[in-house]
């Protein structure tokens, strides 16, 4: 017990007795019960007793104070104790809090890295599972092919034991009848298909193989039975072989019927993509043209615009036509329809107009006359208002018009009723004959559905533009002597692979463009086999310099020839990935050369990042050639072989001078003519500089004198600088300030515009311009070379022309004051609800240009211009707008969304909502090519709905709109859903379409697609299989109906070039006209033409000229069709003789008949006279080609197939084994070529009894046949390292320039 002495006065230290440091004394608790008792009992006393102590008492209060302060004390102590135990238990929870957080995240590392394992661990016993399953299915057909090479081995030998039996009979029998006198012929001889090639178009692929599995191979018992049953190495196959449709046709002549129906499939009559109305009009009908033009005009051309097309109204007031003479022959050129508005009287223009569109080519386009007769007259009397030069007239107009097709309507009411009796006649010509616009039964006019290319969204427009150019440049260069060049080309294109991409370089101006066109011209006429694609690259801004929107056409165009192109992605970066996979999966099918060209390949954007397949290796039948500018190529291509343009030489100077002086009928005296020399001889031009110099000497309208313009042009030392002169003689030429004011105002908004302006646009933005004046002006900046019109646009013809227009104008590229206007107009097109594809194209990218975010997006918020950039394939450029604006695809998505259901408050008829309904598929599809599949589902789902509701549950418009939902189910992986729909809508198809429809097409592709993604590769199979037919037969029938369709147009039109005297142009339309009616199977007029093109030449050339060997090797071609097969060898040999005296030991139409008449001898078995031929057509393919040549392995196969039947084995063999060398060498081991000469060889090795060898060249066969990669499933892997038009032809190589 302690007392108060033993307790530590405050303040005092004291040390720890378990080692802490020193502090302050801490009260410790003592025992103080005695004097607390002591305390208590004094307290509990009775009243203070009087005479009490007073020490007593006071010394127990101070006792009680003292208590008070030494429990206070402690109280102090004790609390200071708990406060600092508190401290210390807080900072042990906060570093345990601290501890518990790391071990949390440490926890949540290793629970995602365990998901991650998980995840893996599923994967490879996912893929150990499909390997396990692949390994059976593996020894399961290995097992197969072991059993039925037995029963096959079994069953052949038998077989031929039967045939020997068989055999031995039928010679017996022959001996007897030969003893009879008998002569024997089997018409169903191995080559009994020589002359029934089958017809196949583009998009179809002929059948190589009889059989997919051994057991339905075709009879191996002899060679003969192998070729009957899949058209061996002397058919179908052959690569130089077969020149066309019919095996029997003369290469050349092919070549020219080809060459005559190679023609755009955009209508003639519309020039430039613009329907044209020409108007040849006098005052008394002044008042019909006026109402027409201003009241049913802009419906016209509100049609025409919705269609993708311009339309313009054409026509030269009376007062003064008599100005415009060459403008007024130029449109009525280009016009797409002619209008006569005739009364009584006629001015010497409307004569002279009448004649050249009615009287002298009456046929080039859709003739209307309009007769305004008097009132209350009959039909005896209506032309007894016309006076005697209006009757002239119309007599001469019905003289020619000997085909009926000037329409004719008559009317004596007012001018309103004439007008709008003119608009229906216009609007039916307009959609029956320009446009192709089917009529119903009910008389109504609906447009023409377009053909369904499946997911694939593509724009006609580019296409078109391409052939226009190319058009365009094939014209050009025809002043131009390229042929140095063009030999250099075939040289190097001719080169055997590995062949990296061909470069042509030269300076801006130098002529490459022009080059290229003269040399793909060149191609399409020597080696039609040959599928060339071109694209020719425009301004560095425009459409046609945007590299997904090349590659993409370029991949369309490619499968085009092979297949479907619904494989195509719309995503940009997928689009640049696979066009190497698909050029080499598709030039391993091709059976042929595919040459890619792209012009000015440095004007594309970023073109070395987007143009990586370039540097990769290329297919060994695939050549690339591309040009550039020397200033601008890109150093990796630099080491690529080039060819070099240098500039003009002074002779080439002077040709191209001269015969521009002799087209315009310009004389330049001799003084001139040594300036010229001298200034050509002191610098150096390219061709560009040339031209334009020649155009601006001979330019007609300029009022400088002949002196003054060759002393301006002395001092300009540039293009740009001759182009800016050319300018200034323009503008000089005009009349007024107003007229010059207009021409600078014109080219600064072609300046600025994206892909140029039209000539309605140019008119609508200046009223206060003529279109004759417009007609002019434009008629002079095209022959100096200033501008050209493409696609109904007017652009600058180069880029130097465009510069000098900027120079001239004082302005940037991108002016306000122009881009203004020009945005202005397009804006106010777009208030006014008239979105065509001008404004898409234009309008979003002038605003993206101007960099105003917020109108941009209005712009793009107007349902109507993005659906119109994402129908035409411009995904990519849709994408950049809203990443411009700074929206990410789920913004996007909303605010389409937002659009949609304000729309969609508007809409009450059933054409807006048939409207709305593609606007809901188009905002899913463009979704679903974002990958915002949860979001596709609501548009696409809500487009059904509508659909189902306002159209009909089975309107094939449902059927598309299932097909699109559909496919976001696959992406999504919900495949019973996905099938579900597809078969719904196949079934919607069926019902709508019938059986074999592209639509129904469609939808098997689709399943196979779904099927093959789950495994299902039977049920994909039996589908896949019905398609491919189905898919054939509608090429077929769309084939032979398009090609019999241009064959008799172009048949009728040569009958008219045959009625003159006796030429040798007059016998070489005649041919020509023979084999375009055999291709038509019209065997008869066939024979009258072809018969009467060898009398003609036999008459005006001599028997003995290789043209009349022409005429007999068709002749004998159309009697083998017709199994006249003596006659046909009685003409072959006559050919062949003629051939042999005229031509060259080695000349290919030598070859030709050699092989054809090797041929007949084997069809009617003379195969000892067959072999000396085929060697002769051997030796000359040889020497024309080379040894390594495919078309030599075909001449050594078709020698050994006659050996084979001959029985000559040890022969036969080594012409085998070279010719696959040779195959394997040139096309590569996997090619289809490769595996029919294996399956020879196995057929060979067979019946020399070696059946092991027989299997393992039959294995290899197969293996080749089955390893051709499917266009219709996956992805085939590729070998390159990386991620225009068309002419479908089957030669596998270039002809090479031989200098014969």
């Amino acid at each position: 017990m302690g007392t108060a002495s033993s307790m530590v006065s405050p303040g005092d230290v004291i040390e720890d007795a378990y080692g802490a440091d020193g502090g302050e004394a801490c009260e410790i608790p003592v025992e103080v019960k005695p004097k607390a008792r002591l305390l208590r009992g004094s307290f509990r006393r009775g009243p203070r007793v009087i005479g009490a102590s007073f020490k007593s008492t006071g010394s127990v209060d101070l006792e009680c104070a003292a208590e008070y302060e030494r429990l206070r004390k402690d109280y102090e102590i004790f609390r200071v104790s708990k406060s600092n135990e508190i401290a210390s238990m807080q900072k042990k929870e906060a570093k345990l809090d601290e501890e518990n957080k790391r071990l949390r995240a440490e926890l949540q590392a290793l629970q995602k890295t365990y998901q991650k394992i998980l995840r893996e661990k599923e994967s490879a016993l996912e893929a150990k599972y499909q390997a396990m399953e692949r390994a059976a299915t593996f020894e399961h057909d290995r097992d197969k092919v072991r059993r039925q090479f037995k029963i096959f081995r079994e069953t052949k030998e038998k077989e031929i034991q039967d045939l020997l039996r068989a055999k031995r009979d039928l010679e017996s029998r022959f001996q007897q009848l030969q003893a009879l006198g008998i002569q024997l012929y089997d018409p169903a001889d191995s080559d009994s298909d020589d002359n029934r090639t089958s017809v196949t178009t583009a998009g179809t692929q002929c059948e190589y193989w009889s059989g997919d599995v051994l057991g339905s191979a075709p009879s191996m018992g002899s060679m003969m039975q192998l070729q009957q049953a899949h058209r061996g190495p002397e058919f179908a196959h052959s690569l130089i072989d077969v020149e066309g449709p019919f095996a029997n046709v003369s290469r050349d002549d092919w070549d020219a019927a080809v060459a005559s129906l190679q023609v755009s499939h955009v209508s003639q009559a519309l020039w430039s993509n613009t329907v044209r109305c020409y108007f040849i009009y006098t005052p008394e009908t002044r008042a019909e043209l006026h109402t027409f033009i201003q009241t049913h005009s802009p419906g016209l051309r509100r049609f025409c615009e919705g269609l993708g097309h311009f339309y313009l109204n054409v026509c030269f007031p009376e007062e003064k036509a008599a100005l415009y003479v060459e403008e007024r022959k130029v449109e009525i050129e280009r016009s797409s329809v002619c209008v006569l508005l005739l009364k009584s009287s006629v001015s010497s223009c409307v004569v002279e107009d009448v004649d050249e569109a009615f009287v002298r080519t009456p046929d080039s386009r859709p003739l209307l006359l309009y007769l305004r007769t008097e009132e209350k007259k009959g039909d005896a009397d209506r032309t007894s208002c016309l006076g005697a030069a209006a009757r002239d007239l119309l007599e001469r107009v019905n003289e020619a018009d000997k085909a009926a097709k000037v329409k004719m309507v008559e009317h004596a009411g007012s001018a309103e009723e004439g007008a709008a009796l003119i608009y229906a006649q216009l609007e039916k010509i307009i959609k029956q004959e320009l446009l192709g616009v089917e009529q119903e039964d009910g008389g109504e006019l609906e447009e023409r559905e377009e053909p369904d290319c499946g997911d694939v969204l593509w724009d006609l427009h580019d296409d078109q533009e391409q052939t226009e150019v190319y058009q365009h440049i094939c014209s050009s260069a025809a002043n131009l002597s390229f042929q140095k060049y063009v030999d250099s080309l075939n040289d190097m294109v001719a080169a055997p692979p590995p062949t990296p991409p061909l470069l042509v370089s030269g300076g801006p101006g130098s002529g490459k463009s022009l080059l290229l066109g003269k040399w793909i011209e060149t191609q399409h006429k020597q080696s039609p086999n040959t599928l060339i694609l071109y694209h020719f690259v425009g301004p560095a801004l425009s459409t046609s310099a945007e590299p997904i929107l090349i590659i993409k056409r370029l991949t369309v165009k490619l499968l085009q020839q092979c297949c479907p192109v619904s494989g195509v992605s719309t995503d940009p970066s997928k689009i640049l990935e696979e066009f190497p996979r698909w050029l080499e999966r598709l030039s391993a099918r091709h059976h042929g050369c595919i040459v890619i060209v792209i012009d000015s390949i440095d004007q594309i954007q970023n073109a070395e990042r987007h143009m990586k397949w370039l540097i990769d290796p290329l297919p060994p039948n695939v050549r690339v050639l591309v040009s550039v500018n020397v200033e601008t190529c890109p150093q990796a291509w630099r080491l690529w072989p080039t060819l070099h343009l240098e500039p003009l030489s002074p002779r080439e100077v002077k040709t191209i001078v001269h015969t521009e002086c002799v087209n315009t009928d310009t004389k330049l005296t001799k003084d001139q003519e040594k300036k010229l020399e001298r200034q050509c001889r002191t610098t150096s031009h390219n061709a560009l500089y040339i031209s334009v110099m020649a155009r601006l000497l001979t330019y007609s309208r300029s009022s400088w004198s002949l002196e003054r313009t060759l002393q301006s042009v002395a001092a300009c030392q540039d293009t740009v600088a001759l182009y800016r002169l050319c300018l200034k003689v323009v503008l000089d030429a005009l009349n007024t300030d107003r007229e010059r004011h207009v021409m600078r105002e014109l080219l600064g908004l072609i300046c600025v515009s994206h892909n140029g302006v039209s000539e309605s646009e140019a008119l609508d933005m200046f009223p206060e311009l003529s279109f004759p004046a417009l007609s002019s002006l434009l008629c002079s900046l095209r022959s100096l070379l200033i501008v050209s019109t493409s696609c109904g646009l007017i652009r600058f013809r180069h880029q130097q022309a465009c510069e000098s227009v900027l120079q001239l104008l004082q302005v940037s590229r991108f002016c306000v004051v122009y881009t203004q206007r020009l945005t202005g107009y397009f804006s106010q097109q777009l208030s006014e609800n008239r979105v065509t594809w001008r404004v898409a194209d234009e309008l979003p990218w002038l605003l993206q240009q101007q960099e105003d975010r917020s109108k941009l997006q209005l712009s793009l918020l107007n349902l109507s211009v993005s659906q119109n950039l994402y129908k035409r394939g411009r995904f990519s450029e849709l994408l950049a707008y809203w990443q411009f604006v700074g929206k990410d695809k789920t913004s996007m998505a909303t605010e389409y969304f937002d659009a949609l259901k304000d729309f969609e408050r508007t809409c009450e008829s059933e054409e807006s909502l048939s409207h709305l309904a593609s606007l809901y598929e188009m905002l899913g599809r463009f979704l679903k090519d974002l990958g915002l599949l949860s979001q596709a589902v609501g548009p696409l789902q809500r487009s059904l709905e509508i659909r189902e509701t306002a159209l009909d549950p089975d309107h094939p418009s449902v059927a598309r709109s299932l097909h699109q939902l559909a496919g976001v189910y696959v992406l999504w992986r919900k495949f019973g859903n996905a099938e579900q729909l597809y078969k719904q809508a196949l079934e919607i198809s069926e019902n709508a379409y019938g059986g074999e429809h592209s639509s129904v097409a469609r939808e098997l592709d689709a399943l196979t697609l779904l099927y093959q993604k789950q495994n299902k590769y039977e049920q994909a199979e039996k589908l896949r299989k019905r398609s491919v037919k189905m898919k054939q037969k509608i090429a077929r029938q769309r084939g032979h109906m398009y090609g019999f369709t241009l064959l008799r147009r172009r048949a009728l039109q040569l009958e008219e070039l045959t009625l003159g005297k006796d030429s040798a142009d007059c016998a070489k339309t005649l041919n020509e006209l023979g084999v375009l009616y055999y291709l038509q199977n019209n065997l008869d007029a066939a024979q009258v033409f072809l018969t009467r093109s060898l009398e003609m030449r036999q008459r005006v050339l001599g028997p003995a000229h290789p043209e009349c060997a022409q005429s007999l090797n068709n002749l004998a071609a159309l009697h083998s069709e017709r199994a006249e097969y003596e006659e046909a060898e009685r003409l072959y040999e006559r050919a062949l003789h003629v051939r042999k005296h005229a031509l060259a030991p080695d000349h290919p139409s030598l070859a030709y008949t050699l092989k054809h008449l090797a041929m007949l001898y084997k069809r009617r078995g003379k195969l000892e006279k067959a072999v000396p031929l085929y060697e002769l057509a051997l030796e000359i393919r040889e020497k024309s080609f080379g040894p390594k040549h495919p078309c030599v392995a075909t001449a050594l196969v078709n020698l050994a197939v006659l050996y084979c039947q001959l029985k000559k084995h040890g022969d036969a063999l080594p012409l085998y084994e070279r010719a696959l060398k040779v195959y394997e060498d040139s096309l590569g081991r996997q090619h289809p070529r490769v595996g029919e000469t294996l399956k020879n060889l196995a057929v060979l090795s067979y019946e020399e009894g070696d059946f092991e060898k027989a299997a393992e060249l039959y294995k290899r066969a197969m293996e080749i046949k089955e390893a051709e990669p499917s266009l219709v499933c996956g992805n085939a892997p590729s070998r390159h390292s990386s991620s225009g038009d068309t002419f479908s032809v089957r030669s596998p190589a270039f002809l090479p320039h031989n200098n014969r």
